[in-house]
C-alpha cells in the first residue's frame, strides 16, 4: 500500500501540489472559522467559487501540457538560462522560485491592462466577499493564459522540475493564505508584510474602488508592489467596512455559474492603470 501511495506521487508530483493545497484548504477554513477578519458570507459563493475550478481543472486536463513538463524538456534540450549556467542546485531553485513569483506580478498587473484580458480577469474580481474559495475563482480561460504565460518564463529561465513543482505548491498554499478571511495580529501583519504579502494587504486588491483594486498585485513577495508603484499600505474605509467586489457585477444574477462563465463577453471598462494610490 505504502508503495503504491509513493508510486502516485513519484510519476506525478502534480499529485503531490493537488494534495498538499487540500490540506493547506481545511487548516485555512478552520483559521477562519475561529479567528475571521470580517463577517463572512457564504450562501452560494462557496459552491460556484468551487465549480470554477473544477470547470478549469477540467479545460486545463485537455491540454497535455503543464509547468513541470515544459521544465523537464527544457531541461532535456538544454534551453534556457539555467541549462546554460551552472549554478549549484540549491541556488537556482532558490532565483528561480524568486523569478517565478516576479514573472507572475507583472501576468496579474497585465490582465488588469487590454480590456480582453480584464475580461477574463474581472471574474475573480466580482466576488462579492473575500475568503478561500476566492483563490479559485477564476475563469478557465484565465486559467489558460495564466498556464501559458507561466510557460514561457519556465522556458526562458531553465527552471529545474523540482523548482517548478516547488514553486507551484508553495503559490497555490500561499494564496489561499493571503485570500483568507483570517485575522491576523496586527503586530504580526506588520513585520509580516516588509517581506511577504499578508490577506490585510491582498484584501484591498479585492476592493470595490478602483483605484485601491489596482493595486497590491504580488503573491508570495511584498517588494515588488513597492518596487513598481502599486503599492496600499491600508484600504481608506478600514478593513471592515469595506466593500468588496465590482460595483457592475453585484446582483445576484451575475453570481451564477452560468454568468461567470459569460462574463468576459460583456462589455466593461478596463481598470485604471496601476499607479501610486492618490
Amino acid at each position: 500500500m505504502v508503495d503504491r501511495v509513493w508510486q502516485f506521487f513519484a510519476f506525478n508530483p502534480q499529485h503531490l501540489r493537488l494534495l498538499a493545497t487540500a490540506a493547506i484548504l481545511g487548516l485555512v477554513f478552520a483559521a477562519e472559522a475561529l479567528w475571521p477578519r470580517r463577517a463572512a458570507l457564504r450562501g452560494r459563493r462557496w459552491p460556484i467559487n468551487f465549480a470554477l475550478l473544477i470547470a478549469a481543472g477540467l479545460m486545463l486536463s485537455l491540454i497535455p501540457v503543464a509547468a513541470v513538463g515544459v521544465a523537464s524538456w527544457a531541461h532535456a534540450h538544454g534551453l534556457g538560462l539555467f541549462n546554460v549556467l551552472h549554478v549549484p542546485a540549491w541556488l537556482e531553485t532558490a532565483v528561480a522560485i524568486i523569478v517565478l513569483d516576479a514573472s507572475m506580478y507583472w501576468q496579474h498587473r497585465s490582465m488588469h491592462g487590454p480590456a480582453w484580458l480584464w475580461r477574463l480577469h474581472r471574474v475573480h474580481h466580482s466576488d462579492v466577499e473575500f475568503d478561500a474559495t476566492t483563490a479559485l475563482r477564476f475563469h478557465p480561460l484565465e486559467m489558460l493564459a495564466t498556464s501559458v504565460w507561466k510557460w514561457a518564463t519556465v522556458l526562458l529561465l531553465g527552471a529545474s522540475p523540482l523548482a517548478v513543482v516547488l514553486f507551484e505548491a508553495i503559490t497555490g498554499m500561499y494564496s489561499l493564505f493571503i485570500h483568507s478571511n483570517l485575522h491576523v495580529p496586527a503586530a504580526i501583519d506588520r513585520v509580516w508584510r516588509r517581506v511577504f504579502v499578508t490577506p490585510d494587504l491582498h484584501r484591498i486588491h479585492h476592493s470595490v474602488d478602483f483605484d485601491e483594486g489596482n493595486r497590491n498585485f504580488g503573491t508570495i513577495f511584498s517588494c515588488w508592489d513597492r518596487w513598481f508603484a502599486s503599492h496600499c499600505a491600508q484600504p481608506r474605509d478600514g478593513h471592515d467596512d469595506m466593500q468588496i467586489g465590482l460595483p457592475e457585477f453585484r446582483a445576484a444574477r451575475d453570481q451564477s455559474l452560468t454568468a461567470l462563465l459569460l462574463q468576459p463577453l460583456r462589455t466593461a471598462e478596463p481598470p485604471p492603470a496601476a499607479g501610486e494610490r492618490p
